[in-house]
């Protein structure tokens, strides 16, 4: 403390080398850590992070207190911030030499909400392809943002709890833990359904159904065209759609003719016919063929493989949404073959959401 009461001034450099210095610390003990670093002057670059970050400010229960987070956030004060369904924690350093743990929880989004949003996403096929890709449709900006009945939620859906002594209703180790979320969605926006509890393949399956609908529609048979763009939807987002269900009608059983049967002599009993034993030269060419479907076998990449591939194609970097739309598989199998994957030390992150291969 200096004098007269009022705190001593810490510059912004001071700042971040205790928020480094304690992050460091923290790594020892768990390795996973994920912290916020922001990058220019921006709090946010998608649209993602952008339209969190507007929808808390456009209320006036947040607009006069979210402003005090923004300064900690920029200054790398939020040490670890973990996304899981309806709830985020983070480690926010303050003035204090232990960082405040903050707890964020958001009610899931109620179910007739979610319905309408489907609705009204159903044939935008396009914009699901940009939205699973990770990025945001501009056609969809209206459904998603909608006051009240959208994706994002209100004051009254959200509650939080920090360990500090500011009594204040959202301090700044709150305000700095709901924009650092903004910046989470930049990395990885499928984690924004996880948060409000909604799947999002429910969303594309959907919207992949009705276009299968209208393209069938149109055509009075499948046609080539009809099968390709069914084939191509499925393979983007990892769903088997499978066949239009066709109306069942009962068969007509075809009338079983009667005929008369004779008395059937009675012959005398068939010998049984003994097996020939198999040749070496047979035993050699099925011992062969049988290393053959092995080999062809073993030569299959396996999940980790084609997420592994994937990653090394780019030479660069690479975003989770990219992955799991070129992959196929869901959230939670890609995030478990990451995990393992940068145990191996085959792969490193970046930043949370985007990562390189070790070899390139």
């Amino acid at each position: 403390m200096s004098f007269y009461g009022f705190p001593k001034y810490v510059s912004v450099a001071e700042k971040k080398a205790k928020a480094e210095k304690k992050l460091r610390q923290l790594r020892k003990k768990n390795p996973d850590i994920a912290p916020i670093t922001i990058q220019g002057h921006a709090l946010a670059k998608t649209w993602w992070g952008n339209a969190w970050n507007k929808n808390l400010e456009k209320y006036a229960d947040y607009s006069n207190r979210i402003g005090r987070g923004r300064s900690y956030v920029r200054h790398s004060a939020v040490l670890d911030l973990q996304i899981t369904p309806g709830k985020v924690t983070a480690l926010v350093q303050g003035s204090a030499a232990k960082p405040y743990s903050v707890s964020v929880v958001i009610k899931a989004m109620p179910k007739k909400n979610w319905d309408k949003i489907k609705k009204a996403c159903a044939g935008e096929m396009e914009s699901m392809q940009q939205l699973i890709a990770g990025k945001f449709p501009k056609e969809l900006a209206a459904i998603f943002t909608e006051k009240g009945s959208g994706l994002f939620p209100g004051p009254d859906e959200i509650n939080f709890e920090c360990s500090c002594p500011d009594w204040a209703y959202m301090c700044k180790h709150v305000a700095a833990t709901l924009y650092g979320i903004g910046a989470r969605l930049d990395d990885d926006p499928h984690l924004f359904f996880l948060l409000r509890k909604v799947n999002m393949k429910d969303l594309v399956s959907e919207t992949i159904r009705e276009s299968k609908k209208a393209l069938l529609s149109k055509a009075k048979k499948k046609t080539s065209r009809v099968i390709e763009d069914n084939d191509a939807l499925s393979d983007i987002f990892g769903i088997d759609l499978g066949d239009e269900e066709k109306p069942t009608s009962p068969e007509k059983k075809p009338a079983l003719k009667i005929k008369k049967v004779k008395k059937a002599a009675v012959s005398k009993p068939l010998k049984a016919k003994t097996a020939k034993p198999a040749t070496p030269t047979k035993i050699a060419k099925t011992a062969k063929k049988s290393k053959t479907a092995a080999k062809r076998e073993s030569k299959k990449p396996t999940a980790a493989g084609v997420v592994e591939q994937i990653i090394k194609k780019h030479q660069k970097s690479i975003r989770f949404g990219e992955i799991t739309a070129a992959s196929g598989f869901d959230d939670q199998k890609v995030r478990n073959i990451i995990y393992r994957l940068k145990k191996q030390g085959k792969i490193s992150i970046i930043v949370p959401g985007v990562y390189q291969s070790v070899d390139s």
